[in-house]
């Protein structure tokens, strides 16, 4: 992965200070190193434009003084164990004495993340660091939802998560908490989807014993349980209606009774509500308490879909691949074809998706580089080979009209093509008339068929195998020039040669 910025490296020792720089120079940043004298100097002189400095557990300076100087440079403690720092907003973590490729690229994925979040705004508060960790990502969106927790955490208003299921509601939600003065109190989360209507009343307020059938000793609900701290309300469109008639008297006064009680008790809990639905649209159908909506609604924060921050996938798959690798102790690398194959997916479970699939990478291919081949075919791209329309459309796709012309110059046609079927015997195909246009091309692709059928699959790739090789006999065994011929993306004709087996010798 490529990072960009500007570095500055406070290493006593030449030969360490050297190794760092090499490594991040390696990575894309611009790194300022020498004398301790002279890069403090140049970190007065032009303190806007150093992005991260990496300062040296052995170098005789105070971090925190540092730190509170330059607040709006991201720092890294270099071969540090015993110190910690996380009071500071633009302490991003520390790097081992022999640090590993994954351990580099994701404290840089959070420099990064708080360079982008400097951008916006200089008013980050003691949780950005915080924020960076459990948001990861750089993108506008979510650098949006960062800002508007920074701005609601601190308060006691009512928050309603609105955004598709796996994109990280009750991320937010914790997030939300955890930069909260609430933070010593407990998280209570309670999905309101998931029990049955008449059970979430004694869920939610708690029951005294003898209070139903069933109910042998008094139980204390979620709304006692987050005493002090926060309930998060999952999936709150689920809750029946005369539920929020109940859940909007306790927003209301702040008091409720347990069932079989007549004893109010005081909540004192900040509420913090999510749903995937559209709650508006419910209203307007009478599902949804009107009232209840808007007070729940005081404060909206949108997750953003995954398709719709692709740019961040890169930093998510490092995230979940460094989280999932500690307990696993085991590691896995994608190739620069393979990542960028996941960036162009649809993604409809989100960022829930993405983390099952690294999950499941790690377990089918351990401490190995993941290339697109090894992506389950959901994530490959590959067109269904059983539609014939959707075969032919991905063939014609893959040839420019200006290769069929040349193909097709000379005023006789080519003649038969020969296409080698897997058992070795020969299918002819009509000769190849003259290209003019659009509909010409498509006409060129469909040949007749024969009585017998014919294997629709295997035509198709016996077509593109002859294609890519007169592409590659033609650019001289050029990969870059052969994809030009054929109109097709470097990275794409690299995969159809592994897939055929085709190298630029044969």
């Amino acid at each position: 992965m490529q990072f960009s910025g500007n570095l500055l490296i406070l290493e006593q020792d030449e030969n360490k200070r050297q190794a760092l720089e090499t490594i991040f120079k390696f990575l894309g940043l611009s790194c300022q190193s020498g004398s301790i004298d002279d890069c403090l100097s140049y970190f007065e002189a032009n303190d806007s434009s150093v992005d991260i400095c990496i300062l040296s557990g052995s170098v005789e300076l105070s971090a925190e003084q540092l730190m509170d100087k330059h607040p709006n440079t991201a720092f890294l403690i270099y071969d540090s164990k015993d110190r910690d720092f996380t009071g500071h907003t633009n302490f991003m973590g520390c790097i081992s004495d022999t640090p590993d490729y994954d351990e580099i690229v994701s404290v840089l994925h959070y420099c990064q993340s708080f360079k982008t979040m400097r951008n916006y705004s200089h008013k980050s508060g003691q949780g950005a660091a915080q924020l960076i960790k459990m948001l990861v990502g750089q993108g506008p969106a979510i650098t949006t939802v960062r800002r508007l927790i920074e701005q609601v955490a601190k308060t006691d208003a009512n928050v309603l998560i609105l955004g598709e299921s796996g994109t990280g509601k009750e991320v937010v939600a914790r997030a939300i908490h955890t930069l909260s003065g609430r933070s010593a109190k407990p998280f209570v989360p309670v999905n309101c989807g998931a029990i049955p209507g008449d059970l979430l009343e004694s869920e939610l307020f708690g029951h005294e014993k003898g209070a139903f059938t069933g109910a042998f000793s008094a139980h204390e609900g979620r709304f006692e349980m987050a005493e002090g701290g926060t309930l998060f309300l999952d999936e709150i469109g689920d809750m029946p209606l005369q539920m929020q008639v109940k859940l909007l008297r306790v927003l209301q006064e702040r008091r409720f009774e347990r069932v079989g009680s007549n004893k109010e008790i005081k909540a004192d809990v900040r509420i913090v509500a999510a749903t995937h639905q559209n709650l508006e649209k419910m209203v307007e159908e009478g599902t949804f308490r009107e009232d209840l909506y808007y007070r729940l609604n005081v404060f909206p924060i949108e997750t953003p879909a995954l398709r719709d921050r692709t740019d961040d996938i890169p930093l998510l798959v490092q995230e979940l691949v460094n989280r999932f690798a500690k307990d696993r102790k085991v590691s896995i690398r994608f190739t620069q074809a393979a990542m960028l194959q996941l960036m162009q997916g649809e993604w409809k479970g989100n960022v829930r998706e993405l983390g099952n699939l690294v999950e499941r990478l790690l377990i089918l291919h351990p401490n190995e580089i993941v290339d697109i081949r090894d992506l389950p075919p959901k994530y490959r791209g590959e067109n269904n080979c059983d539609d014939p329309l959707a075969e032919r459309q991905a063939l014609l796709d893959s040839f420019s009209t200006d290769d069929m012309n040349d193909l097709s110059s000379n005023s006789d046609g080519l003649g038969a093509m020969e296409i080698i079927e897997d058992d070795s015997r020969p299918i002819k195909l009509p000769p190849l008339p003259v290209i003019e246009g659009e509909e010409d091309m498509a006409r060129a692709f469909s040949p007749s068929l024969s009585p017998e059928g014919v294997n629709l699959k295997d035509m198709v790739s016996n077509i593109e195998i002859s294609m890519i090789r007169q592409a590659l006999s033609q650019s001289n065994g050029v990969v870059a020039k052969a994809s030009e011929i054929l109109g097709l993306r470097r990275t794409t004709l690299v995969e159809k040669m592994k897939k055929y087996g085709i190298s630029v010798q044969n």
